[in-house]
């Protein structure tokens, strides 16, 4: 890792398991009247999310001086923070809680996520599954670590099945796009939370996912992992590497546990054919 302090990661891995253990667990099935809104029309936050984030940030800022916080829901207040990215300062990327419609309507199925970013480029990362207590950490040249055991490297698979999560979210288009095309990729259902099915991936349960929102918190932590084993994660437009700060003017965000997977995806869905 390439900062100017060295993270401990399994301090870090320990900040988010306390955190969601005080702020998100307690809430979970037990919203109450006025504890979820609409930021947007279908985009929902939570007191937990809002909690959550708020938790966290002076403790990140406290675990690496000189780093920033680009947290989700602070960036929906001002969207200016985003632009820390582009910057030399390390960053926190932070969603709080990835799958927040699964949260406020009661299903499991929702991870809390962290990404470290430097000039753009990913450094580190962690999922957690607070029902289950699963901890995924990756961290650049050394790998991904699922509850501390080493995942094997992808395995290209000549009949890929995988994940398209699509709808509002995105450039204009793409979802008219993909629907057009989809009966022509074998498909799992998506777990609504991108988090997860980057682990899926990890598991060897899935072998492709195309986001048409391409937010960063929702990603890089997901891409971490995937560059760590092998595979290629990149913007559907010029298949450009995924850099977290091109979120505002890039398109869909396709992953692949493969480059030869991915372009044959991207090819199916938005080739010219």
């Amino acid at each position: 890792m390439s900062t100017g302090a060295r993270i401990d990661l399994a301090k870090v891995a320990d900040l988010v398991r306390e955190v969601a253990a005080i702020e998100i667990l307690p809430r979970f099935r037990n919203l109450q009247e006025g504890d979820t809104r609409q930021k947007s029309p279908g985009d929902f936050v939570t007191i937990a999310d809002e909690s959550a984030e708020l938790a966290l940030t002076p403790r990140l800022l406290d675990l690496l001086p000189g780093s920033v916080v680009v947290g989700e829901e602070a960036t929906a207040k001002n969207p200016a923070v985003m632009d820390a990215l582009a910057g030399q300062a390390p960053v926190w990327l932070v969603d709080p809680i990835d799958g927040t419609g699964n949260f406020a309507g009661g299903d499991e199925g929702f991870v809390s996520m962290l990404a470290l970013v430097q000039a753009d480029d990913i450094l580190a990362s962690w999922i957690y599954r607070p029902v289950t207590g699963e901890m995924v950490v990756a961290e650049q040249g050394a790998g991904v670590t699922i509850d501390g055991r080493k995942a094997p490297p992808f395995v290209p698979t000549s009949a890929p099945k995988g994940v398209l999560a699509y709808g509002k979210r995105g450039a204009p288009g793409i979802a008219e796009q993909v629907d057009k095309r989809r009966d022509r990729l074998s498909q799992l259902k998506s777990a609504r939370a991108a988090g997860i099915d980057y682990v899926r991936m990890a598991k060897g349960e899935i072998d492709f996912t195309f986001f048409s929102g391409i937010m960063p918190w929702d990603h890089a932590p997901g891409a971490m992992i995937i560059r760590e084993l092998g595979g290629h994660i990149a913007y559907i437009r010029g298949d450009e590497t995924y850099r977290p700060s091109h979120a505002l003017s890039a398109a869909g965000i396709l992953s692949a546990t493969s480059h030869a997977t991915w372009r044959n995806v991207h090819e199916t869905l938005f080739g010219e054919g």
